[in-house]
């Protein structure tokens, strides 16, 4: 046997012994955000143990375009790994309600952030409003105000909202750490906050 054919049966072994695996996210992350904030980070720590890798990832929209939830594909080396894999992602904190999906059908639920969406409506306050408050300000001072209950993690822009998803321990703590804000910028007027994990 040649030592290329020798080098195909060893890759093929691999192969084999592989488990495909997806992280389903219970996120609202667009697609940048799903890799800045653990698409790549997961690659790289993967690949530093010798655990496996990264293959991808995917978004799944709802009707509006507004993201639902999203995927990181992952290849494990060994099914020996799961626990491991499971203990990494859990301590890389992902919201509440997100699983890893072995191939073979089973599921491992993860997550442990609570998440909560502020739906600032873009079509219905007096056009004034819209000339004299700005959203990135808004976001700074809900982010200051949330201080180490939560942070920003990704937004959506809609045809009669933007949406703000900030994700942290608590959805309530999170709520009421912001309403002194909510409740007297014009910009919140009529906003809605919702949890979402």
């Amino acid at each position: 046997m040649s030592e290329l054919e020798k080098e195909k049966d060893c890759v093929s072994l691999k192969e084999d012994k592989a488990l495909f695996i997806t992280l389903h996210l219970n996120a609202k992350l667009q697609p940048v955000d799903r890799g800045d904030i653990y698409e790549d980070s997961l690659g790289d720590l993967l690949e530093e143990i010798q655990l496996g890798y990264v293959d991808g990832g995917g978004t799944l929209l709802s009707k509006t375009g507004e993201v639902e939830n999203c995927d990181v594909e992952i290849v494990l080396n060994r099914r020996e790994d799961i626990d491991k894999l499971t203990e990494i992602v859990n301590a890389m904190r992902v919201p509440k309600g997100s699983s890893l999906q072995i191939q073979e059908g089973e599921d491992i639920a993860v997550g442990n952030l609570e998440g909560m969406a502020i739906y600032f409506n873009g079509t219905e306050l007096p056009p004034e409003v819209y000339e004299t408050c700005d959203i990135n300000y808004a976001i700074s001072e809900i982010e200051s105000l949330l201080d180490d209950k939560g942070a920003m993690y990704s937004y959506w822009e809609g045809p009669e909202d933007t949406a703000v998803y900030f994700y942290g321990e608590s959805f309530k703590e999170m709520e009421k750490a912001v309403q002194s804000f909510t409740g007297t910028y014009p910009l919140c007027e009529k906003c809605r906050i919702i949890q979402i994990a």
